[in-house]
């Protein structure tokens, strides 16, 4: 066989005819055993199936979604897919998707509406039976855009009245102002913050400094993603500046306070005696920091289950007794405050 010949045998796409063929039946049979096994008899179920395996085939999934009008896809866009927070959020939402037949696409955005409107445009045209973002502010561009899609639309990880369509997750403003509760019941009355550049981060700061001095809280910017580096330079710089001896600070995340906790350590500082410290998000790795680390917990996989169920329940038609989830976050209590 020619080369030309040989290549084209070798990369081209097999077909249902392809299977039918080396099953002994039609194209119209492989068809019926792949959209419903029911209706096809179990002796040329299982030839369709070996037939199948040798040959290699792969269901056109979009062929399928044009038919029964739905592509078991959900899109998912998030800030990071490093991050932890959300990656464990995703995790438990597509476990408990993917139980129900649907698979994730996911993509990445970082923290910007630009990026995001982009993405949202890219996952439309792929058809998905629904999409879920990571916030609830988005471009009006993108809004009209999911609003013109026809398909659930969820919210996640922060809450508002006015959700596109479903939302779940938490009051960050709330959570901010009981860990400043927390701080002032423990008897501090110095503070600063140290706060990544994201807006839900940055509220955070905002009613963390509002309930404990009405707002006269020095803060350091990171000016980008949370990091050990930045806490770390975030700590440095506020001891530059402010006397915080026997106060407290409070980190937009985990990870910052770590750095925080390493640079304190590194200049001699006591935590708790000197200078506490308190983070958000409680990961794996806040309670067994030296000092364990204060965080502010929120049950992630409590979350991603939640957003998985209400997305299916859109999806498949099921009432929903309201469009917003707001669920609880919990202070956890160690010992570096």
């Amino acid at each position: 066989m020619p080369n030309d010949r040989m290549n084209f045998a070798r990369h081209r796409r097999v077909t249902m005819e392809d299977v039918g063929r080396m099953a002994g039946v039609s194209q119209v049979t492989v068809s019926r055993a792949l959209s419903d096994p029911s209706k096809v008899s179990p002796k040329t179920l299982e030839k369709i199936r070996e037939a199948i395996e040798v040959t290699g085939f792969v269901r056109n999934a979009v062929a399928g979604a044009l038919a029964s009008r739905k592509s078991r896809l959900v899109s998912a866009l998030v800030p990071s897919i490093t991050n932890v927070v959300y990656s464990s959020m995703i995790r438990a939402l597509s476990e408990r998707l993917r139980t129900h037949g649907y698979q994730i696409l996911l993509s990445e955005t970082g923290f910007s509406q630009a990026d995001e409107e982009e993405a949202i445009l890219a996952h439309l045209s792929r058809q998905p039976d629904a999409i879920i973002l990571t916030g609830i502010h988005h471009s009006m561009q993108a809004r009209r855009r999911l609003l013109g899609a026809g398909i659930p639309v969820l919210e996640l990880w922060d809450t508002t009245d006015t959700p596109i369509d479903l939302c779940v997750g938490f009051d960050h403003a709330g959570a901010a102002r009981a860990a400043a509760g927390f701080a002032l019941e423990r008897g501090y009355r110095k503070a600063a913050t140290v706060t990544a550049s994201d807006e839900r981060a940055r509220r955070r700061r905002a009613a963390f400094a509002d309930r404990f001095a009405a707002g006269a809280v020095p803060d350091f910017d990171v000016c980008g993603p949370a990091s050990i580096v930045a806490g770390r330079e975030g700590l440095a710089r506020l001891l530059d500046s402010h006397d915080l001896a026997g106060g407290i600070v409070y980190c937009s995340s985990d990870i910052i306070a770590h750095g925080v906790l390493i640079e304190a350590q590194s200049r001699g500082i006591a935590v708790p005696g000197d200078l506490a410290v308190m983070g958000f998000g409680d990961q794996d790795f806040a309670r067994h920091l030296e000092p364990s680390l204060t965080s502010v917990r929120i049950d992630l996989e409590h979350l991603g289950q939640t957003a998985a169920n209400t997305i299916l329940d859109r999806i498949e038609g099921r009432n929903i007794a309201a469009p917003v989830t707001a669920l609880n976050f919990e202070i956890i209590d160690r010992a570096s405050v």
